[in-house]
């Protein structure tokens, strides 16, 4: 079973995203070395894995709006990206961003599911992107 692991808030102005998750919900937010993407640390977390401490909560990230990105995104923790986004397109949804790497940390991708929502998958692979 694929379950929630991450969540993204795709923002028009990185500043004042953070600055608004920041004062209002006290997030720990911090940008990711070498792309446009803030890392929100929403809960107490594991510090080496920055996995939650506490079952069922997630952390996230804000990342610029794009054309086919415009709305928050929940994304799933799967064992094969391009197995998950193969099921995704037999059973009717379709491939919004192909699978890319985030070095060093694992997998990625974005689909469309049958009710137009768009979600992420997200495969753990340290050697990605190397």
């Amino acid at each position: 079973m694929a379950g929630i692991v991450h969540f993204e808030i795709p923002t028009e102005d990185t500043d004042r995203a953070n600055s608004f998750y920041k004062s209002v919900f006290d997030w720990n937010l911090s940008p990711m070395q070498g792309m446009d993407y803030t890392i929100a640390i929403t809960t107490d977390s594991d510090e080496q894995t920055g996995a939650p401490k506490q079952p069922g909560a997630i952390n996230g990230a804000l990342f610029p709006r794009t054309d086919n990105l415009k709305t928050p995104i929940l994304t799933l923790d799967v064992e094969d990206v391009d197995a998950a986004l193969a099921q995704v397109e037999s059973a009717g949804g379709s491939v919004v961003q192909g699978k890319d790497a985030v070095p060093g940390m694992g997998w990625y991708a974005y689909f469309k599911d049958t009710e137009g929502n768009i979600l992420g998958v997200r495969q753990t692979d340290s050697s990605a992107g190397s």
